[in-house]
């Protein structure tokens, strides 16, 4: 009963960012915008790093969700921890460089802090 809400925060997170990694996979030039940063021009190489970055995001969402499935909740919630770096450092890497302000803190700051709130939770349900 204590776990519904974190666990159910965690599973938002990881299908949003599959989702999110799968845009970036098939078709980075149309999700760049949302990122927070002036889209690049689109060239073959910028593709290639967008498609990496979508890999990532798809791996990340998967790594949680077969740790809900697999492992207790304490644990989840450590890599819940550990993994709230990402959006913190997206975040950052925005802000650092002259990107939107409003989708560096609505967007991975939003993420960042939900991770960590769903992280502590589950480390520390009875």
């Amino acid at each position: 009963m204590y776990n519904t809400i974190p666990l159910s925060l965690a599973v938002l997170v990881s299908v949003g960012i599959i989702v999110i990694g799968c845009f970036y996979t098939t078709s980075p030039q149309r999700i760049l915008g949302g990122f927070g940063l002036k889209p690049p021009t689109p060239d073959p190489d910028t593709r290639a790093w967008l498609r990496l970055k979508g890999i990532r995001d798809v791996a990340s969402g998967l790594v949680m969700l077969t740790l809900m499935l697999t492992t207790d909740s304490r644990t989840v919630g450590i890599v819940l921890l550990v993994f709230a770096i990402i959006p913190f450092g997206d975040m950052s890497n925005i802000l650092v460089s002259g990107g939107r302000k409003v989708t560096a803190f609505s967007v991975h700051g939003v993420t960042c802090a939900v991770m960590l709130f769903a992280g502590l939770l589950l480390i520390h349900a009875i």
